[in-house]
């Protein structure tokens, strides 16, 4: 049973609900946390899928989402480099953090931004890693 520890805005909620995977709301020593299980990945990857987690931030909505967090960690089929990361423990998991953020061209607008735009945010950020680096040679399907 997916845990419910705290409740989300309706409309982050609405938008989990439409990805038709399993989401939770945890409570991981004072911090507030979204994960979403079996998190689809972009080609290229280690894996097909991970857990997926994004920190609620005190203050949410007017405070902004910041960076994401997988696990397992993620790599590169190609073994180069992805910059921005880190790992973390939390919730018995070490999760692989990336630092990734807004910037004045994107910012955060409290009035519109939440889950349904901070995710798919994050998705950009995975395929971008292909388009700064492009695959050294073409990963078999």
């Amino acid at each position: 049973m997916p845990r419910r520890d705290f409740i989300l805005l309706d409309e982050d909620e609405a938008y989990l609900e439409n990805l038709n995977l399993t989401w939770e709301t945890v409570n991981v020593s004072g911090g507030l946390w979204v994960f979403v299980h079996n998190y689809p990945l972009p080609d290229g990857y280690n894996l097909d899928k991970a857990l997926l987690g994004v920190r609620m931030s005190p203050g949410y909505p007017t405070a902004q989402l910041d960076m994401v967090y997988f696990f397992p960690a993620l790599s590169r089929k190609d073994s180069q480099a992805v910059g921005g990361l880190s790992m973390t423990q939390m919730d018995g998991k070490n999760f692989q953090q990336w630092s990734r953020h807004r910037t004045s061209i994107n910012p955060w607008r409290p009035e519109i931004d939440n889950l349904s735009t901070h995710i798919p945010l994050a998705d950009a950020w995975l395929k971008l890693e292909f388009e700064k680096r492009p695959m050294l040679y073409a990963v078999p399907a």
